[in-house]
């Protein structure tokens, strides 16, 4: 790879000019005259008591398709204009405008799925075995059957139209919120600004003075916030719950498993298994706890770096280590991210104005992706990067399939992710040159795991209880500060002495207005991907094009049949899953040995 390799991503590439691009409002122009036409044509099959035929239908699919690629393109490029400058205003307006158009767009979406409920069975059959639609039957499948789930059209669309303004506008709040967060912390003599990104970042600091100070100032500020943080979730909540009821759907975990093409049973046999096996996570704390020269962890010791060995990283430095690890497993993953650090598609510097986070976004039409985090020279921020990249590739895998081929589910999606992110973890581990490098390493990747099993479920138990909440009206900033401190208490055993009342202000998931639940599929990503690797492990060679075709597949099946078909396992059952969480157990069986 070149070096010193870019730490800004290219979007010019795309439109150029940012916010004020004429080329992006000319892409927007011609995407809403597109829309314009799909919704001519649904309206003009839409006739009373007239089914609309198989080849009536085709065209409608095509430009259905076009639209939806155009629409993803010009929602990552509005994203990324907001996420690498807060204070872009002109950014903020497009955003707006590209989420009228996505209201417009589902507004399609409802007439399309109305036209399948009416198509006949003979039709139907001549529709899907049409060579056109032959790899996006189960999509259309998937649509036709969950369109008798809703409200009747006209009454979707209305919801659609008024989301816009209403629901998705209480996320942009939120969003708008979080731009104007500051922390004044002083630094080597200087009082400096940190935005929410920066300040997260330093309170992985191995100094537990520094996490200590930091986490006292980052909840004081969430604290200042959190009246219309509160604001944001309780109407978020609300929309949802109102709608939920007018659709007659009674569980609130039925969209999110809907979106996530997830059965319960899998889902219970997940977190059953979590919660069975917890009890070694909680050793690991407590010799972490002895290790880090306290009677017991707080939230902030939780991720800090333990031992002689902990390391910084240059962003070459890591992107190499990344590539070198991909490279072990997958040259073709391998080239993907140098490709990705080459070309500026990512979004690392750290400064100020970015927003928090990280995430990667596809542009489907120009067949790339972008990824956007602040780098800090950190393990996490090496693994972070990874994780990325793992989204990445997987969209890089699908460019070539129709766009509702390319529309898998947020769970699959964190399997990808994880499963990079765990390549390079474990490479790592196993190339450490002394054991101080070792436990340091193994110690970052057994936090990940304490992540997965007790952060986030500390998220899913908050939020489950936050809705049943919110039924019976809204709840207090006290309240919320409550229900979270009690899920986290929960999660993690009481392992700690000090937790993190406002996390539920802090975590933008909460806030996501796309996917409710924004945790339990992360978790699933991560076991999953851990039964992936194990996989990898034990074929060798031979699994890359096993694992190309089952991230191929993650927008045609449920995940129980992707389960089924590429690894022969039954995921409503335990089996799998405690397979998944003894590797995990035995890194921290390690760790212990190593301390």
């Amino acid at each position: 790879m070149q070096s010193p390799l870019p730490q800004t991503w290219d979007l010019d590439t795309f439109f150029p000019g940012g916010s004020q691009s004429a080329a992006f409002r000319e892409f927007l122009s011609k995407l809403e005259a597109d829309l314009k036409e799909l919704h001519t044509l649904l309206i003009g099959l839409d006739a009373p008591q007239t089914a609309a035929s198989a080849d009536e239908l085709l065209p409608v699919i095509g430009l259905l398709q076009t639209v939806l690629l155009a629409l993803r393109e010009a929602g990552s490029f509005t994203g990324c204009l907001a996420a690498e400058n807060q204070n872009d205003k002109a950014a903020v307006l497009l955003a707006g405008k590209v989420k009228a158009v996505e209201a417009d767009y589902a507004t399609a979406l409802t007439l399309f799925d109305d036209l399948l409920t009416r198509v006949g069975s003979e039709a139907w059959e001549a529709l899907l075995a049409k060579p056109e639609v032959a790899e996006i039957v189960y999509p259309l499948q998937e649509r036709k059957a969950l369109a008798a789930d809703k409200l009747p059209p006209e009454q979707e669309a209305l919801i659609n139209d008024l989301a816009v303004d209403g629901y998705h506008g209480w996320g942009e709040l939120y969003n708008t919120t979080v731009s104007k967060f500051r922390i004044p912390y002083e630094e080597g003599g200087k009082v400096t600004e940190l935005s929410a990104g920066q300040a997260a970042n330093r309170m992985h600091s191995p100094d537990r003075k520094v996490r200590q100070e930091l986490f006292r100032l980052w909840e004081n500020k969430w604290a200042e916030h959190a009246d219309y943080c509160a604001d944001a979730l309780n109407h978020l909540g609300g929309f949802r719950l109102k709608l939920y009821e007018r659709r007659g759907w009674e569980g609130i975990h039925k969209e999110p498993l809907e979106i996530n093409r997830m059965s319960k049973e899998t889902l219970d046999a997940m977190w059953n298994v979590i919660e069975g096996g917890k009890e070694i996570f909680l050793h690991y704390l407590e010799r972490k706890a002895k290790l880090l020269g306290v009677p017991k962890l707080s939230w902030y010791d939780v991720e800090a770096p333990v031992g002689e060995g902990s390391q910084t990283f240059s962003y070459d430095e890591g992107a190499a280590l990344i590539v070198e690890q991909f490279r072990r497993f997958s040259p073709k993953m391998a080239d993907f991210a140098v490709k990705a650090f080459e070309s500026r598609w990512i979004e690392a510097e750290d400064r100020d104005g970015k927003r928090p986070g990280g995430f990667c976004t596809s542009f489907p039409v120009s067949e790339q992706t972008r990824i956007f985090m602040t780098y800090g020279g950190t393990a996490s921020n090496v693994a972070t990067l990874a994780h990325e990249l793992g989204h990445g590739y997987h969209q890089h895998v699908m460019n070539d399939l129709p766009a509702l081929a390319q529309e898998y589910a947020m769970n699959v999606a964190e399997t990808a992710s994880t499963f990079a992110e765990m390549v390079v973890a474990d490479a790592a581990v196993k190339a450490a040159e002394t054991e101080a490098e070792r436990l340091t390493l193994l110690e970052d990747k057994i936090q990940r795991s304490v992540a997965f099993y007790m952060n986030i479920h500390a998220r899913f138990l908050f939020e489950t209880e936050f809705y049943e909440e919110r039924r019976q009206g809204l709840v207090s900033v006290e309240r919320l500060n409550e229900l979270m401190e009690s899920a986290q208490k929960r999660a993690f055993r009481d392992a700690l002495d000090e937790y993190h009342p406002h996390f539920w202000a802090s975590k933008l998931h909460f806030y996501i207005t796309e996917v409710p639940f924004y945790n339990f599929p992360y978790t699933f990503g991560y076991m999953f991907s851990t039964g992936l690797y194990a996989e990898a492990l034990q074929r060798g060679e031979a699994f890359e094009e096993q694992y190309i075709a089952l991230l191929r597949d993650t927008g045609r099946m449920t995940v129980e049949e992707l389960a089924e078909k590429h690894l022969g396992i039954d995921l409503s059952k335990p089996d799998f899953w405690q397979r998944a969480l003894d590797l995990s157990v035995a890194d921290v069986e390690e760790f212990l040995r190593l301390t």
